[in-house]
C-alpha cells in the first residue's frame, strides 16, 4: 500500500524546520546507505547523532503519535529515528531496496523496515525535478507532495528519487517495524477499519460496528507480530 499522510507538520512546525535545517551543516549522504544503495546514492544528510536530528526527530515523532490515520495504516511496534536529507545540484538516488534491518546508532536497538516513509519538508515549487519513484503491485507511482505531508510505502518496493535540477528538496525519511509484517495483511486491516469508522459516523447505533470491530481487533490479535 503506498498511502499519502497529509498535515503531518503543520506550516508553522516545516518553517522552524527549515530555519534550523537550512542553517545547519550537511554531510555526504552516503554514510547511512549500505553496500549497494552507496552505489546508486547521491545526496547530503544531516549527520545521524547531531543534536538537530535528534531534536527535530523528535518532532516529527510526537506529531506522528498524535495523526490517527498514521497509526491506522501502519500500526507501529518501532519507529527508527528520522533522519533528514537535501538534494540539490543535479543530485539523486538511483533505483534501490531498502536495507531489510536498520541498527539505531550507538545503541543494540535493531528495526525492521517493513514501512518506508518520506516527510517532505519543501514545497513542489521550490525545486524542479526530485519525484519519489515507487514501483508497486500497482505500477510505478511519483509522489511530490506538499511540504508537511509524508508518503508511506513497502520497504520492499524498488524505488529510486529523481534529479533535482533547480532549487533543493528537503526531507525526513526513516522506517517502521510494523505490528502487522505483511503489507497485504496491513492493506486489509486499514480498509476494515475505515469501513468501521464510517459505519460508526454514518449509523451510530447499529449492531454492526460492534461486531465489525470485533473482526478487526481477532485479525490483529491473528496477524500481530510482536
Amino acid at each position: 500500500m503506498l498511502l499519502h499522510i497529509p498535515n503531518v507538520l503543520t506550516r508553522d512546525q516545516v518553517v522552524e524546520c527549515r530555519r534550523q535545517l537550512d542553517a545547519s551543516n550537511w554531510i555526504d549522504g552516503r554514510v547511512t546507505a549500505g553496500h549497494q544503495s552507496a552505489k546508486a546514492k547521491n545526496n547530503e544528510q544531516l549527520p545521524e547523532d547531531a543534536p538537530l536530528a535528534k531534536q527535530l526527530g523528535q518532532l516529527v515523532l510526537a506529531a506522528l503519535e498524535a495523526h490517527p490515520l498514521f497509526i491506522s495504516a501502519a500500526l507501529p511496534h518501532k519507529i527508527f529515528p528520522p533522519l533528514f536529507n537535501r538534494y540539490s545540484g543535479g543530485q539523486a538516488f538511483g533505483v534501490h531496496v531498502d536495507n531489510a534491518i536498520r541498527q539505531v546508532r550507538n545503541t543494540a536497538h535493531r528495526v525492521r523496515t517493513d514501512i518506508s516513509a518520506t516527510l517532505f519538508l519543501s514545497a513542489p515549487e521550490e525545486y524542479h525535478g526530485g519525484e519519489l519513484v515507487v514501483e508497486d503491485t500497482y505500477g510505478t507511482q511519483r509522489v511530490k507532495l506538499p511540504a508537511g505531508d509524508m508518503v508511506l510505502y513497502p520497504a520492499t518496493s524498488l524505488h529510486r528519487v529523481e534529479a533535482v535540477t533547480r532549487g533543493a528538496r528537503v526531507a525526513s525519511f526513516f522506517w517502521i517495524q510494523s505490528m502487522v509484517r505483511d503489507d497485504t495483511q496491513r492493506t486489509l486491516l486499514f480498509d476494515l477499519d475505515n469501513a468501521i469508522q464510517r459505519v460508526a459516523r454514518d449509523v451510530p447505533q447499529h449492531p454492526s460496528v460492534i461486531q465489525l470491530t470485533g473482526v478487526y481487533h481477532n485479525l490483529l490479535r491473528q496477524w500481530a507480530d510482536l
